[in-house]
């Protein structure tokens, strides 16, 4: 005769099932501590993130700067600087997302019981982070050598608002040059090009000075209205709030679905 037993209480967990403290917020905290570790260890990356646009300001306002504006072309040119530093900055999560992707880590995330998607928002939240601090080095350069704003406290919080919602936008787009490329070499030669938006804007001429046929291109790109925006805050002038805030957030949401898109199908190369 056999005997049934009936065994009540909590059903056997599956192993697909979520387990508990591995949500996407405390994933995204754990990749974030990963990216910031990495940041760390790669010292001589950091350094030249840093060390890049400082050195270009110095070459604009000492070498260029007299025959481009003469006086006071220093608080013309830092707003671009600050926008260049952040591309230099983010250009590198292109770079670190691929290794993910190439080196196999990504196929090792996909298997834990973890939102594999949250190793983008820790790589891009720590690019933000990083990008500040490199910000912040930048108009401390400035500063000594004749940077001096007329911003009041409020305008200080505003531009540092549109500099963070820049560094978010530019570093997800390269989050997907990242997922998209093919190696890291590719990554960080597709980034590239994302680098010399400033250039044709009016970050560092004025656009009246350009040729007729750039003259609208650098007007209507990206860059220009959040370049105009951070320096009429910081040392006066016209201000292209709306225009910046819809250009960022037009990027961010646009990188949002193109990495949706992509990154279920983002596998190991």
């Amino acid at each position: 005769m056999t005997t049934i037993t009936t065994v009540t209480g909590r059903p056997p967990a599956s192993a697909d099932a979520p387990r508990p403290g591995i949500g996407a917020l405390r994933s995204s905290a754990i990749f974030l501590g990963r990216s910031i570790r990495h940041s760390l260890r790669d010292g001589e990356g950091l350094v030249m993130a840093i060390v890049l646009p400082v050195m270009l300001m110095l070459i604009f306002t000492y070498v260029f700067g007299g025959a481009i504006s003469g006086e006071g072309y220093l608080d013309y040119v830092v707003p671009g600087i600050v926008l260049t530093c952040a591309g230099f900055g983010a250009a590198s999560v292109a770079t670190s997302v691929n290794h993910d992707i190439t080196r196999g880590a990504m196929r090792r995330f996909r298997t834990m019981p973890i939102p594999a998607a949250t190793v983008l928002a820790g790589h891009i939240t720590a690019s933000v982070a990083r990008n500040l601090v490199a910000t912040a080095v930048v108009i401390g350069v400035a500063f000594v050598i004749g940077f001096r704003p007329t911003a009041s406290p409020l305008d200080w919080l505003g531009a540092l608002a549109v500099v963070m919602l820049w560094i978010a936008a530019i570093t997800a787009l390269f989050a997907f040059v990242g997922l998209v490329a093919g190696s890291p070499e590719a990554a960080s030669g597709y980034g590239f090009g994302l680098l010399f938006l400033p250039y044709v804007s009016s970050a560092f001429a004025p656009i009246e000075t350009m040729p007729d046929w750039l003259q609208p291109v650098a007007t209507y790109q990206p860059v220009n209205p959040v370049v105009e925006t951070i320096r009429g805050l910081l040392v006066g002038g016209d201000t292209a709030a709306p225009a910046s805030i819809a250009w960022c957030s037009g990027i961010i949401a646009l990188a949002a679905v193109l990495i949706t898109v992509r990154f279920p199908r983002a596998g190991d190369r």
